[in-house]
């Protein structure tokens, strides 16, 4: 079965969410914990809550996907925004052990000029103070295209993180394809090296979740431009690939394809009619 959804709004609510979810044919989805270029984040409502967990074992949902907002920046050179996203980190966390065992993405951050060494110490010690070791949520560094100062652009910048991280076992990697596609690694014509060099660095058992995306920039452009699927320059066959991959057919894949609710449930179509079961 292919564990497969989209972004969705969490505006409404979880129990909208996994409703919406099952209407274009998906059993997993992600979302973002509160407003992505915002700050504060809405009430919990446990109500809601548990119709969605029950909900979600009704219908023998998939890991889901919590998105941090991109306005958190852990290794920013402003100590009061690096303080802002470790408060709200912590904030979603918490949420999350009400919706236990899913993961919870972020952008490891810009260091703005301070180099990625010193940006590197900081998403580390932000995340020292933020993980616990009776959490039940595993927190994914994001692969990055590497435009600006990002860090996370190379398998080695992430492994970099997690080598200083005290609880690594809370800690996995969500392998965005455009992401990594533009950041330069050749997952259309080299996916086994791509994916040996990834085991070596990171290890393979640490990726937990895939961003599912085509690219409108080429190989190595660092651009970061999501493309529907099949229209860009990764394109079908490549992501067909890796939804049939023996290593990756099992793990939960997120569409962020410029699409609405419609254009996700074919594009959902579409990739379980290529889907072979690895």
């Amino acid at each position: 079965m292919l564990n497969i959804g989209c972004h969705l709004s969490s505006s409404k609510g979880y129990l909208h969410m996994g409703k919406e979810a099952l209407s274009i044919g998906a059993n997993t989805f992600q979302y973002f914990t509160r407003n992505p270029r915002g700050s504060k984040a809405k009430a919990v409502n446990f109500a809601d809550i548990a119709a969605f967990n029950n909900l979600a074992e009704q219908e023998h949902f998939s890991t889901l996907v919590a998105h941090a907002p991109y306005t958190l920046n852990l290794c920013s050179a402003d100590e009061g925004l690096r303080e802002f996203a470790v408060q709200a980190m912590t904030e979603d966390l918490a949420t999350m052990e009400y919706l236990p065992g899913n993961l919870y993405n972020f952008h490891p951050g810009s260091h703005v000029k301070q180099g990625t060494e010193i940006g590197i110490q900081l998403i580390a010690q932000g995340l020292n103070r933020i993980l616990r070791p009776d959490q039940h949520t595993t927190v994914l560094l994001e692969t990055m295209a590497g435009k600006g100062s990002e860090v996370g652009r190379t398998f080695e910048e992430l492994r970099a993180i997690l080598d200083r991280v005290e609880l690594t076992d809370k800690m996995g990697v969500c392998l965005d394809t455009c992401h990594v596609f533009d950041a330069g690694y050749d997952i259309v014509d080299h996916l086994e090296s791509v994916l040996e060099e990834f085991d070596k660095v990171i290890g393979l058992g640490r990726l937990r979740a895939i961003h599912l995306n085509d690219s409108l920039n080429p190989l190595g452009s660092h651009k970061d431009r999501h493309a529907k699927i099949g229209q860009g320059h990764i394109g079908l066959p490549a992501l067909t690939k890796i939804i049939n991959h023996p290593v990756l057919c099992t793990l939960p894949f997120e569409l962020e394809t410029p699409n609405d609710l419609n254009g996700y449930a074919e594009e959902i179509r579409l990739l379980e009619e290529v889907f072979q079961g690895g």
